[in-house]
């Protein structure tokens, strides 16, 4: 379980995030949505040690990951994917698969085998000797998935994965985010602004709004809530 109390980041005068918290169950999904500039990103950020946050604890397992470097945080099972791809692009793509794996004591067949079942799970398989630079956009974000789920995380941060992929590739996204807590025991943050998949994958929705929590509860009560209403399309 990952629990999220009171989290406080500021950059200069602007408070980002004003005592967020939040909790992430064994096996779920947690849909995050707000306003650009709600403190979505920012909170992935402090959560994967990009951002050391002024204040407040993240616990993951009961081990609090407050000011782990990058690293240290991903070996305790905290993946992460980003808005735009952020692949090795002169890298083929089995070799980008294999740098997720080098700390992990299994042999190159293990390995190679992981990385070809996930290869084949976002439909690039047949692509695996191919330089990441020659993926669209598009399949740049299922590699990105992909290379982080070879690694077993228990929890994965997932920022805009939906965003400016197209329409056959984000179905095929969605279909594997939906079976990643049951099928693999991985957790999901899923940010996002398209709300027909947020409201379609998540157990349960926090709506962010200037740097805190405005909401939070099932699809159906963020739906009705007058203040989410108000925070998307005014009073």
């Amino acid at each position: 379980m990952l629990v999220v109390e009171d989290l406080k980041k500021s950059f200069g005068g602007l408070q980002a995030l004003k005592g967020v918290s939040v909790t992430l169950p064994d096996e779920s999904i947690l849909g995050v949505i707000g306003m650009n500039g709600s403190g979505k990103t920012t909170l992935l950020n402090c959560i994967n040690g990009i951002y050391v946050p002024d204040e407040g604890s993240i616990r993951l397992d009961n081990i609090n990951l407050v000011g782990m470097p990058i690293h240290r945080v991903a070996a305790r099972g905290v993946g992460r994917t980003f808005q735009v791809p952020r692949v090795f692009q002169h890298m083929t793509l089995m070799e980008n698969m294999d740098v997720a794996q080098v700390a992990h004591d299994s042999t190159h067949d293990e390995r190679y085998a992981r990385s070809e079942y996930w290869l084949h799970k976002v439909e690039l398989l047949r692509l695996r000797h191919n330089y990441a630079e020659e993926l669209s956009g598009g399949q740049q974000k299922l590699l990105e998935l992909a290379r982080i789920m070879v690694a077993n995380p228990k929890v994965i941060l997932l920022d805009e994965p939906f965003a400016g992929v197209n329409p056959e590739l984000a179905q095929m996204l969605i279909g594997i985010i939906k079976e990643i807590p049951q099928q693999h025991g991985c957790s999901v943050i899923l940010v996002s602004h398209d709300l027909t998949s947020i409201y379609r994958l998540s157990n349960h929705i926090v709506v962010m709004n200037e740097g805190a929590v405005l909401a939070e509860g099932s699809a159906a009560q963020v739906k009705e809530n007058p203040a989410v209403v108000e925070a998307y399309l005014g009073a």
